[in-house]
């Protein structure tokens, strides 16, 4: 007894290793160094590049806010914040709407389900550049499949000039976004919907309720937290696009298609300016900020609803 009383206690890191937490923090180490040499790093670079004047070949030295200040006078840069925004929101709140009408149709007992399911990823799985490709082809001033059609309808005269004008440039690039980003919203969605229990609306049936009202008092409510997490990547994977609008556009025509991702690469990669790209980078992280705290509104929404403190 006196033994067990007089036995040296274990030092502090043998009880951290050997608690519940620092089990956890052993497996958690080695996709922490993984983020830290890939993200982190990368990330710091960057931002530090962007208080430089670096140049492709040639260390730069600290010029503080001058790419900031000459980007603040850049109507181009303004141009690709707009276009940004503006891609951003249409093609999500189009993706979102889409891609919900999609969830709920799959999520009824349909024929041949698991078939129709695998169809509508697959603009999901084709890589970004094989469809930029296939889409360059599709809106083509000369040999367009889409003009073809109305010619032969005779809703129009002339071929339509998808990406030489700027608006419909505009509206092309957005098409071919939502056609790519649609299975996403989709299929996250159906997973939602059938977390909900059926014995739910099934009840609010027999109670009276109408279609709209089962779904606006019962499957939204529930499915808002997996919607807030949906959107969060999906305006995150829209706001960052840059295969889909380099390979159709390069950011023409006269800068109407340039995102902010693009004129990063263009003025760093191809123009050889990487201090003033990444700023154009770094300008982007409030914009990513504000959907990473939609997403963490919305998981802290599901923690009340599940009656967590």
């Amino acid at each position: 007894m006196s033994d067990a009383v007089s036995r040296p206690r274990p030092p502090a890191w043998q009880r951290f290793v050997e608690s519940r937490n620092g089990l956890g923090f052993l497996f958690m180490l080695p996709a922490a160094v993984f983020l830290l040499c890939f993200l982190t790093y990368p990330l710091g670079l960057g931002i530090w590049l962007g208080f430089t004047d670096t140049t492709i070949g040639q260390t730069g030295e600290w010029i503080g806010l001058e790419n900031y200040i000459w980007l603040s006078d850049d109507p181009v840069f303004w141009l690709a914040v707009f276009n940004t925004v503006f891609y951003t929101v249409v093609a999500s709140a189009i993706k979102f709407a889409l891609g919900l009408w999609l969830a709920l149709i799959l999520n009824e007992r349909l024929p041949f389900k698991s078939l129709i399911r695998a169809i509508v990823l697959l603009p999901w799985v084709v890589p970004t550049v094989l469809s930029a490709i296939a889409f360059w082809w599709i809106y083509d001033a000369q040999f367009s499949i889409i003009s073809y059609v109305l010619m032969q309808l005779g809703w129009i005269s002339q071929p339509i000039n998808f990406l030489g004008d700027p608006w419909n440039a505009r509206w092309s690039v957005i098409a071919a976004n939502i056609w790519r980003g649609i299975p996403f919203v989709a299929i996250s969605l159906l997973a939602g919907l059938q977390t909900i229990p059926a014995s739910l609306n099934e009840a609010a049936a027999i109670d009276g309720a109408t279609s709209w009202q089962r779904f606006s008092k019962i499957t939204l409510p529930l499915l808002t937290p997996i919607i807030a997490v949906v959107m969060t990547f999906s305006v995150l994977f829209t706001f960052t696009d840059f295969q889909l609008i380099w390979v159709l556009t390069r950011g023409g025509p006269v800068n109407a298609t340039h995102l902010m991702a693009t004129l990063s690469y263009q003025r760093a990669i191809t123009g050889g300016s990487l201090g003033e790209g990444a700023a154009i980078s770094v300008a982007m992280i409030p914009f990513l900020l504000a959907a990473i705290l939609f997403s963490f509104f919305g998981l802290q929404r599901r923690k009340w609803q599940q009656g967590s403190d």
